[in-house]
């Protein structure tokens, strides 16, 4: 079996130290802040150190059982979004509870920010929510995307398609973020994937921007990849190591189809042209 091969030639993105400073106090632009130069300057010295030696994940304790490698290191906050998900699927299990329904506001409109009135689509999740809440045995957990645009710290960052790159590099849940050492923190989706695993069925409703789905909801979806036959144990990836990931993925490689197989694929898909033809 070849040994796979991971391809890099991209372009570099490192900053100087005069740039990323730049960028940083940019933060803090406001005025206000003048009277805490120093401290601020002291904040971007250790900032600067962190994102050089490249802290991604700063805080971490050993796997633990059920992981192939128990001993290699995991980040905290990974391991606290796994175990709400575990605890979200045991509610969902609960033959007793209501049938929980996660209603999701799709629009990024708030009238908490410009434009400074609610959407259409907010007005339509609130008429929704009001029916299902009377329905016997129902309840409604309501996420609304809006709080992307109109609320301090609420962000979701995009997916990076490590599946493109061997399924197994994918983890379940996502641990692209939270980056330290790149200052993506407060990544939304370590609380929304537990919401969408207690959920019993899911609404969407959301507005059409330029004949695609709004990009707060796209970057919800995206980022939900992971929860499709993702990798549950990032020890068998070393983390993220890509090179490790091609290995396991190439172990795990279904066998390739028979001729027979094939030659039935290849007439299945010649009698289909076929029909689109005269149809």
């Amino acid at each position: 079996m070849p040994k796979p091969t991971v391809r890099k030639g991209m372009a570099s993105v490192q900053l100087a130290k005069e740039e990323f400073s730049k960028r940083a106090r940019e933060r803090f632009y406001d005025p206000s802040f003048a009277a805490v130069t120093p401290e601020i300057e002291k904040i971007i010295d250790v900032a600067w150190k962190n994102y050089t030696e490249y802290h991604k994940s700063p805080r971490t304790r050993a796997a633990g059982p059920g992981f192939s490698d128990p001993e290699f290191s995991l980040p905290i906050e990974w391991l606290e979004a796994r175990k709400a998900i575990a605890q979200a699927e045991k509610r969902q299990k609960l033959a007793k509870s209501k049938s929980r329904i996660l209603l999701i506001n799709g629009s990024t409109r708030s009238d908490q920010t410009c434009p400074g009135e609610m959407s259409k689509t907010f007005r339509l999740t609130k008429v929704a929510e009001r029916i299902i809440v009377a329905a016997k045995g129902f309840e409604v957990d309501l996420l609304d995307l809006s709080r992307l645009a109109s609320e301090y710290g609420r962000v979701i960052y995009p997916c990076k398609a490590c599946v493109s790159t061997a399924m197994p590099l994918c983890h379940w849940p996502c641990s692209c973020y939270p980056n330290h050492a790149m200052g993506q923190v407060n990544d939304w989706m370590a609380e929304i994937y537990p919401r969408w695993m207690a959920a019993h069925g899911v609404m969407i409703l959301c507005p059409v921007h330029w004949y695609q789905a709004p990009s707060s909801l796209k970057l919800m979806i995206d980022r939900l990849v992971c929860a499709d036959g993702g990798n549950p144990d990032p020890t068998l990836t070393g983390g993220k190591n890509p090179q490790r990931a091609k290995e396991v993925d190439q172990r795990m490689a279904l066998p390739a189809p028979s001729r027979r197989t094939r030659i039935l694929r290849h007439r299945t898909r010649r009698r289909c042209r076929r029909g689109n033809t005269q149809t």
